[in-house]
């Protein structure tokens, strides 16, 4: 009899080898199924032929009422998505007669705009990492290539130096591998000359030969959270009165792209979105701030008190 704990390594082994998914993704798929792993044992689930429906429809509420750390929806939908391709990896290998995951929906997630910031408060960002400093250096150009091309820092701090073609294009891999070419534009392209000049050589003296375009203080390649902190320390440098994250570049990309009049397809290339639907939530917030310029202009838009009506002989 195969158990649940083996059913589970056997899937991750899987989507390791035959559908090569990267170790982050892995790594993600056994937490989310180490949850899942504990709801079956508290249920006394010993293999998955034991796993019921009902097992699977109680899953997302123990998940969000439960007692330390309850889950949001964003994050029961994702565990959740990794339990369902779990037990349809089962049937199709014949470990298990049923899919009882199959008929499981999703908490349905609130509608959330992207929050993207102004124009000026990019630009304050942006002239918050000025300096001569090495530091500062390499922060101005991580900073304005994320604006510059809209990427996940994911996708910023796996560039390599050769990924920046012939200083006018950058090449980009997004999730699953996917490639794609975006224009740097001249405040990027005048950054990134002057990190890979006077900055980068520095680093890479400090550390072990890489091929990566970001370095940290050691030589080695800019991790994601210390990506984060750049953009924090500049944040706060700037003063401004809004969070900021990674994503804000990558939101603010996209939504001054749109409000300039760029075409929601050409948005979605630049963006690596599979769908054209999901570019278009961004539409949506042009067209806010549309209606607030609207009201704001148009003399029929504004609702204005009525002027009382005379008194009776006046």
């Amino acid at each position: 009899m195969t158990t649940i704990e083996e059913a589970v390594d056997r899937y991750l082994r899987h989507v390791t080898v035959e559908r090569g998914l990267s170790a982050n993704t892995v790594a993600a798929y056994r937490r989310d199924l180490s949850l899942w792993q504990g709801h079956l044992e508290e249920a006394h689930r010993a293999s998955p032929g034991d796993v019921t429906v009902a097992d699977v429809a109680a899953f997302p509420v123990a998940l969000s009422t439960r007692a330390e750390r309850p889950l949001g929806a964003a994050s029961v939908a994702r565990v959740l998505s990794s339990v369902r391709g779990l037990h349809r990896f089962l049937l199709e290998e014949g470990l298990v007669e049923t899919d009882v995951a199959a008929t499981t929906r999703p908490p349905k997630l609130p509608g959330r705009l992207p929050k993207a910031i102004s124009v000026a408060q990019i630009e304050a960002l942006l002239a918050a990492t000025d300096g001569d400093d090495p530091v500062r250096v390499r922060d101005k150009a991580l900073l304005e290539v994320l604006y510059a091309t809209g990427a996940r820092v994911s996708e910023a701090v796996s560039l390599n130096v050769d990924d920046v073609i012939e200083g006018d294009v950058v090449r980009l891999f997004g999730k699953g591998g996917k490639q794609r070419i975006v224009p740097l534009g001249s405040f990027a392209r005048r950054a990134l000359d002057d990190y890979l000049v006077r900055a980068r050589p520095g680093f890479s003296a400090r550390g072990e030969a890489t091929p990566a375009l970001f370095l940290g203080a050691r030589g080695a390649r800019l991790s994601r959270q210390n990506a984060w902190l750049v953009i924090q320390a500049a944040a706060e440098r700037a003063e401004l009165d809004v969070d900021v994250s990674p994503h804000t570049f990558r939101h603010s990309f996209a939504t001054h792209l749109l409000e300039g009049g760029a075409d929601v397809r050409v948005v979605q290339e630049l963006l690596g979105h599979s769908s054209v639907a999901t570019t278009q939530i961004y539409t949506l917030v042009t067209a806010d701030a549309l209606r607030d310029m609207y009201s704001q202009a148009h003399p029929r838009a504004r609702r204005r008190t009525p002027r009382p009506a005379a008194a009776p002989g006046v």
